[in-house]
């Protein structure tokens, strides 16, 4: 398994490690509901080193950048997120996509899915177009929460207050290292992405607590991303469900021209989809969990994709596919046949500031 270079400052913070998409992370440090109750209340800080960052560069990079992803690969200083689709219209990953000039981006994908992203933007460009993988070059570091702001004004000079969200700003000193700061996050709430050079990646990571924030894992980030209904690749997203599948309609734009995919979402939107993901929470007590199947009538209609005993909300939830427009459902949990009821999501949503 490979390690992020906060590794060692991990495990001296009393981490419980685990496997995770190849990598040995953090889940979690003093405990899943504190360290979600401080990115909610206050301010977390997790590790997010181990996300992979290719760079697409070169005369063509933005066109071709236009015709890989799904959405509208934006202006510099912009930070995008975007499925990325096959042809068939399944999902091969979702990505941010900065845009760090005219023709140079930094495309940050899941770490699992780094090396077949990898090789299918290589394979797919044109010449005069580069894809790199740099994921080497760079710490990632999350810093979420309604005071994060306030935390990162304590170690920088910099005033972020205009950053507005899914924008960013590069060559930004926090606590004496450069970086590039970007107002995203994997929460649902208010924050900060810091990248940095790999050897100041402790350094920052311990002024930052220093500062106010608390170290949070990869528990609370699972929880505080379902809770917002964030889709999370191999539960929600995969290469047979498409965007539209997945309500993600919204990071589509059919206007700009083709894309990759482009064709079989039309003909998704014309006949219909077959399934759609939807959040639910079960009427009687018990906790549904990936891999639950979903019944009406009896009959298996779905699997859950995503489950936990929300922390903030104090009651369980749930996100599955399901065909369009069933409503009587349950879920088999432990054997126990237990009726859900259909909610919007997300299923929290922070307060506007």
């Amino acid at each position: 398994m490979q390690r992020t270079p906060l590794y060692e400052l991990h495990r001296r913070l009393g981490a419980r490690m685990v496997s995770f998409g190849g990598w040995e992370m953090p889940v979690q440090y003093a405990g899943i509901a504190a360290e979600h109750r401080a990115v909610r209340e206050n301010a977390g800080l997790f590790d997010a080193s181990h996300m992979g960052e290719l760079r697409v560069s070169g005369t063509g990079a933005g066109a071709f950048l236009q015709w890989a992803v799904t959405a509208d690969a934006g202006r510099v200083g912009r930070v995008v997120y975007s499925p990325v689709c096959l042809a068939s219209g399944g999902v091969l990953d979702d990505i941010l996509v900065y845009r760090l000039a005219e023709d140079d981006y930094l495309l940050v994908v899941n770490a699992g899915n780094k090396d077949k992203d990898l090789a299918w933007f290589s394979e797919a460009a044109e010449a005069g177009v580069s894809v790199e993988d740099r994921s080497a070059d760079r710490a990632l570091l999350a810093l979420q929460g309604p005071l994060a702001a306030d935390v990162l004004g304590r170690v920088t000079r910099v005033s972020l207050d205009g950053l507005g969200y899914y924008r960013f700003r590069d060559g930004v000193e926090v606590a004496g290292v450069r970086c590039l700061v970007s107002r995203t996050g994997y929460t649902g709430e208010d924050g900060f992405e810091l990248f940095c050079a790999p050897e100041d990646a402790v350094r920052l990571f311990a002024e930052l607590l220093a500062a106010g924030a608390a170290p949070a894992g990869l528990g609370a980030r699972d929880t505080l991303r379902l809770e917002a209904a964030m889709p999370l690749y191999g539960n929600e997203l995969n290469e047979k469900t498409s965007p539209l599948e997945a309500g993600l309609d919204r990071f589509v734009s059919f206007t700009k021209g083709d894309f990759s995919g482009r064709a079989a979402l039309l003909r998704q939107i014309e006949t219909g989809v077959a399934k759609k993901l939807a959040g639910f929470e079960p009427a009687v007590p018990g906790i549904p969990r990936h891999g639950y199947p979903l019944v009406h009538g009896g009959r298996e209609v779905g699997t859950v994709t995503s489950g936990t005993m929300s922390p903030t909300l104090g009651k369980a939830i749930g996100l599955g596919y399901l065909p369009p427009g069933l409503t009587d459902l349950a879920v088999i949990i432990r054997g126990r046949e237990c009726p859900v009821k259909i909610v919007s999501t997300p299923f929290y949503r922070r307060a506007k500031q």
